[in-house]
């Protein structure tokens, strides 16, 4: 929790609840998120540059062939909070979620120093991340 400099824009934010059912119907978990309103974000204030990673149809299928021919074997991998690990290059200020304000402390904002769900940058520097790890060499192919 910060006081905002002058002339600096916040984002504003919202809690997306959910309920997670199990295979019989009944309830297994409640799940929440908190969510950036990106919308509210504006080019050259909140954010420089965003990246929105799109694969082609026929790079998958070029993929699939050559697996099925070489007979080899395929995973697939899903980050499940990919977009809360990249770090932010930027100075993001967010106001203070209604419920969670603290008396005292009405008038200062949260720094985000990473990315959280629906900001514009959290695919681009959770690719940056990735990038880096990949050329680090942490990762290693099996053969």
């Amino acid at each position: 929790m910060v006081d905002i400099p002058p002339g600096r824009k916040t984002i504003e934010n919202k809690w997306v609840l959910k309920v997670k059912h199990n295979a019989e119907g009944s309830i297994e978990r409640y799940k929440d998120r908190l969510m950036a309103k990106g919308y509210t974000q504006r080019e050259g204030i909140n954010y420089e540059k965003i990246f929105l990673p799109v694969v082609r149809f026929a790079s998958i299928r070029l993929i699939l062939a050559i697996v099925a021919h070489l007979n080899l074997e395929l995973y697939q991998m899903n980050v499940k909070t990919a977009f809360l690990n990249g770090e932010l290059d930027a100075e993001i200020y967010m106001n203070q979620h209604v419920g969670f304000i603290e008396k005292g402390e009405e008038r200062k904002f949260c720094k985000l120093r990473r990315s959280i769900y629906n900001l514009k940058q959290s695919s681009r520097q959770w690719y940056f991340k990735y990038h880096r790890a990949v050329n680090s060499n942490r990762f290693m192919m099996i053969e």
